[in-house]
């Protein structure tokens, strides 16, 4: 027996596709959504689908960016020398909040996960072994998160970038094993970009 009308029960299940929302949550949200002025709820709308129009992949770092380039490719104070790497486009703010770093960014767009069916073809590991071939790059900085698939991305990425004869270099562990980049607060992250290590 169907409780609510079609249309509400879509919209509740496209809110539960999204990650970290559970049953629960998408009805709350769709109710909210149904309980918004008519308007509000077409500028809703229209954000997702500007959004998805507008903002694409950085075609240098591949972060998200709805100019030709992002802000911090397109920046010229910024030290091109040194590559940070993350798994995703949240951890670069997370590492511009520490205002400690002055180098750009190289965003995989995931992690190296089996289980998740997820291999190194299916993040952008090629496009940063382009970067770093061009002969300007001195440093990589692997911050991807200290967790099991952070951690085997960035041993299989080192292993591919050792004959380049570039430095190779891991966030030190002031970032707690087992926690996301995201959440850490901005002293955590200045003290783990003063103690990286080589790997």
């Amino acid at each position: 027996m169907q409780f609510f009308p079609a249309a509400l029960q879509n919209l509740t299940d496209q809110f539960a596709r999204l990650p970290g929302i559970g049953g629960k949550t998408a009805q709350r949200l769709a109710f909210h959504v149904l309980s918004l002025p008519v308007e509000d709820a077409q500028a809703f709308a229209d954000a997702i689908l500007e959004a998805k129009k507008e903002v694409h992949t950085c075609p240098c770092c591949q972060n998200l960016t709805d100019r030709e380039l992002c802000p911090i490719c397109d920046d010229d104070m910024r030290d091109r020398s040194v590559i940070c790497v993350v798994a995703e486009p949240k951890d670069v703010i997370a590492m511009e909040r520490s205002r400690e770093f002055r180098g750009v960014y190289h965003v995989l767009h995931g992690v190296i996960s089996p289980l998740n069916h997820v291999t190194q073809d299916d993040i952008r590991i090629k496009e940063l072994l382009i970067r770093v071939g061009s002969g300007e790059v001195r440093e990589v900085i692997m911050a991807t998160n200290p967790d099991t698939e952070g951690e085997a991305t960035a041993m299989y990425i080192s292993r591919l970038l050792r004959p380049m004869e570039v430095k190779v270099t891991r966030l030190a562990y002031g970032v707690p094993v087992g926690s996301q980049l995201e959440y850490a607060d901005e002293v955590t992250l200045s003290r783990a970009l003063e103690g990286r290590q080589e790997i």
